[in-house]
């Protein structure tokens, strides 16, 4: 019974995913670009019913299509989330992206019912630790150099000198396979016209400016065709 319960679950999550396509990522690389603006993440992980999350940046690594197919971060060493992880390799990652509300002020159509904007992900990982060494150099030296990357006078992480191996010495490193990736992208796609232009000219005007941005972009098709 428990068999077919699990089975069911799956056929509705699949139902469920044919029916909200529309909120798809227009591409894998739309994905990337989310992760990637917005690499903070919840990473979760649970053992016999007691959940563990701990808030980090987490860093994509992208095969030669264009998926994620692992992340890369790093937890400090006296993180209890660790000795999780050691007992539980599997955890999941929940990034937010731009998101905002969205008031029925701003239409003409004030029966609109208030709405939320955003774009999300969660991925399914499989865990190793890294200790030390190399590879550990090697996660927080791509961390560092992708958040300093176009700042003037970009910091590097070479500048800490010998403290850099004492610090290094208290964070413990680890590659996250992806099993599954799930994205909701949901701005505005299900708008009728005259309300997605309404909601459009608002953000516009009052922001935030980086949820109008990709609002327009996911909907590129319309804008094109409202500008043409």
């Amino acid at each position: 019974m428990r068999r077919v319960g699990v089975l069911s679950q799956a056929a509705l999550t699949r139902e469920n995913r044919i029916n909200n396509r529309k909120f798809d990522p227009p591409s894998p690389a739309d994905l990337v670009r989310l992760v990637q603006k917005h690499p903070l993440a919840w990473l979760v992980s649970c053992v016999e019913g007691a959940f563990s999350a701990t808030l980090l940046p987490l860093r994509p690594v992208v095969d030669s299509s264009g998926v994620i197919v692992e992340f890369r971060g790093h937890f400090a060493r006296s993180n209890a989330h660790v000795g999780v992880v050691r007992d539980q390799s599997r955890a999941i990652a929940l990034f937010l992206g731009p998101q905002g509300y969205i008031s029925p002020s701003w239409m003409k159509d004030r029966t609109q019912a208030p709405t939320w904007a955003y774009a999300s992900a969660r991925f399914d990982l499989e865990l190793a630790l890294v200790e030390g060494g190399a590879q550990l150099d090697d996660i927080i030296h791509d961390l560092v150099d992708a958040m300093e990357a176009g700042r003037p006078g970009a910091w590097r992480a070479e500048e800490m000198g010998t403290r850099y191996r004492r610090l290094a010495s208290g964070v413990v490193g680890f590659h996250a396979r992806v099993l599954e990736q799930r994205a909701k992208f949901k701005l505005g796609q299900d708008e009728r016209a005259d309300v997605f232009e309404d909601i459009t000219a608002a953000l516009a005007h009052e922001g935030p400016q980086e949820l109008h941005e990709w609002i327009q972009h996911c909907n590129s098709q319309r804008t094109r065709g409202a500008s043409g």
